[in-house]
C-alpha cells in the first residue's frame, strides 16, 4: 500500500456519516409545542402537525431567550377572599387590622426574645425563633391583604 493512500483513506474510516433526519412538530390540546423524531401517536388527529428537516433548523445560542411563564388567572385563597370582602364592606375594620399587623410586625422585628401565653394551659412560654419567623410571615401577609 502506498502511504499516500493511507493518509487519504484512514480519516474516512473514523468519520461519522452526516444525514438529515425528519423531525415532527405538533401542538397538543394544551397548546404545548412538541418536537420529536417519532411520528406522534395520534398523527391523524394532529391537524397542526408538520415535518422539518434537521439540517434546515438553525440552532439558537443557549441562554439567549428567556422563557416566560404563561399568565394564568390565580384563584384567590380563602384568606384573600375574606380580606377583599372586609376591605370592600368595612373599611374601618380593614384599617384597624392593618394598623395592628404593622404594630405586631414592628414588635416581632425589634425583639428577638418574646413570651406568649399558652391558650390551653394559660402559662407563659418563650416563643421559639421558628414561631417568631412564622408570626412575622403571617403579619406581612396581613399587611399585604389589608394595607393599601
Amino acid at each position: 500500500m502506498h502511504p499516500r493512500f493511507l493518509v487519504l483513506v484512514l480519516p474516512l474510516l473514523f468519520m461519522t456519516p452526516v444525514a438529515a433526519t425528519v423531525i415532527y412538530k405538533w401542538v397538543d390540546e394544551n397548546e404545548v409545542t412538541h418536537y420529536s423524531q417519532l411520528i406522534p401517536e395520534n398523527a391523524s388527529e394532529q391537524s397542526k402537525s408538520t415535518t422539518l428537516n434537521s439540517e434546515d433548523i438553525e440552532p439558537k445560542a443557549i441562554g439567549t431567550v428567556t422563557p416566560t411563564a404563561r399568565k394564568k388567572e390565580k384563584e384567590l385563597s380563602q384568606a384573600q377572599q375574606d380580606a377583599a370582602a372586609i376591605n370592600e364592606h368595612d373599611k374601618e375594620q380593614a384599617k384597624e387590622i392593618c394598623n395592628n399587623a404593622k404594630y405586631n410586625l414592628d414588635i416581632l422585628m425589634t425583639h428577638t426574645k418574646l413570651n406568649s401565653k399558652d391558650q390551653q394551659t394559660g402559662e407563659v412560654v418563650a416563643v421559639t425563633e421558628e414561631q417568631r419567623q412564622e408570626k412575622i410571615k403571617m403579619q406581612k401577609q396581613r399587611i399585604k391583604l389589608f394595607c393599601k
